[in-house]
């Protein structure tokens, strides 16, 4: 089958893990016989046409008020007139169509739409092309994609939610697949009443992470090393974790790996200046895991699935993770970690203190932790899951096409 796939970016330009993993599924689809073409966006205008890896990718000039993607800051104004736009991009919706066009492709899967819009599903079903969403973040229900304001997390849409999404869950009918990385997102946009008419799956993403050598068995009384790895931001729980490791009474270092907004980066590091607390900017992941005990995870919001968390565990790291999102779905707590819970603060420094106080119970979540995930690890499951889910949507009825 000849498969085009849509998303924000494309390698080289990667912003997170929703890139990553898209080229390892057009490559893994590739590899299996299937033509494969990517869509995806530029800064500049136009469109051009390359080769990546060889794989076919079009990047199109992003029609709206300005990249997203660049450092630059905007007022509040600018993002509320680029989100509006954005949630009904008919500019992008006619590149789309030309781009349907020109390759006929049997099937579209779309990923992350930010800039393109949710109007690309339009001139795709009106070509009576089968379309299969996958489900990276909360983009489709929350133009900041997390669902994560004033410091807490959002159990129903806000008011600007409400407005730049008002026509989604009606135009998600024409999909007829949806892909969640987790059962949390997926559950999320269901409870919401999106994606009516398509079928249901899950499947998880996945990383290529050699085997590392087991960690050493921890002794009684031995200084523990906990580290934090990603974006350094409010919704990523990191002044709980701060103040949480200012409690503990025990020979305990913390390392905060990852950047962030420099304003808040300087807020972190006042919060923790008198702590055992080690700011290492951008790390590699293998080595900067190989040099902690324990991976803390306390997001706010609702992950979509965590990967730092699958990584830690695929090298033997045993996580603290706050129950949030599909970090429960990977973290098993007694099993391979603990969790921990932001409505209840002190439960981060008791599940800190209790891997401490107890090495055997560590020895084992380590000795367990890859096996945990061993089935997320598998490429070659996830591409063969992807794989499935497009035949079926083949071989469904066509969705009746709206006049």
């Amino acid at each position: 089958m000849k498969i085009v796939y849509i998303n924000s970016l494309y390698s080289p330009l990667i912003e997170g893990g929703a890139e990553i993993s898209l080229k390892l599924i057009v490559e893994g689809m590739k590899s299996l016989g299937h033509e494969v073409v990517v869509l995806s966006l530029m800064p500049e205008k136009g469109l051009k046409k390359e080769q990546v890896d060889g794989v076919t990718v079009y990047r199109a000039g992003l029609q709206n008020a300005y990249w997203p993607y660049s450092k630059a800051k905007k007022n509040k104004l600018s993002r509320l007139a680029w989100h509006y736009r954005d949630q009904s991009n008919e500019a992008m919706a006619k590149v789309v169509e030309e781009i349907i066009d020109t390759e006929k492709p049997d099937i579209v899967s779309c990923h992350n739409l930010a800039g393109w819009s949710a109007a690309v599903w339009t001139p795709i079903h009106k070509a009576g092309i089968p379309i299969v969403q996958v489900l990276h973040d909360l983009y489709l229900l929350c133009p900041n994609s997390n669902m994560f304001k004033n410091e807490q997390t959002c159990e129903n849409q806000c008011f600007s939610c409400k407005l730049l999404r008002n026509n989604h869950a009606e135009a998600s009918q024409q999909i007829s697949a949806v892909v969640g990385i987790s059962n949390s997102i997926l559950q999320r946009f269901i409870d919401f009443g999106y994606f009516a008419n398509a079928s249901k799956n899950i499947i998880y993403n996945t990383r290529t992470v050699p085997a590392p050598k087991l960690k050493f068995p921890r002794q009684a009384g031995q200084p523990i090393r906990f580290g934090y790895l990603g974006t350094l931001s409010k919704v990523k729980g990191l002044e709980w974790l701060i103040e949480q490791f200012k409690k503990l009474d025990f020979n305990a270092s913390l390392s905060i790996a990852g950047k962030g907004d420099t304003a808040y980066e300087q807020h972190l590091k006042e919060i923790s200046s008198d702590s055992s607390t080690a700011f290492v900017g951008y790390v590699n992941s293998t080595e900067f895991l190989a040099d902690i005990d324990v991976l803390v995870v306390p997001s706010l919001w609702e992950e979509p699935l965590g990967m730092v968390a699958i990584e830690a565990l695929a090298n033997h790291v045993p996580v603290i993770a706050n129950k949030r999102g599909g970090l429960q779905e990977t973290v098993k707590d007694g099993v391979n970690g603990l969790y921990c819970y932001d409505n209840k603060p002190d439960s981060l420094s008791k599940a800190m203190n209790k891997l401490y106080e107890n090495p055997e119970l560590y020895n084992q979540f380590s000795t367990d932790a890859r096996a945990s995930v061993a089935s997320i690890l598998d490429a070659d499951r996830m591409i063969a899951e992807y794989e499935s889910v497009l035949m079926q949507a083949l071989q469904r009825p066509k969705l009746e096409v709206s006049k």
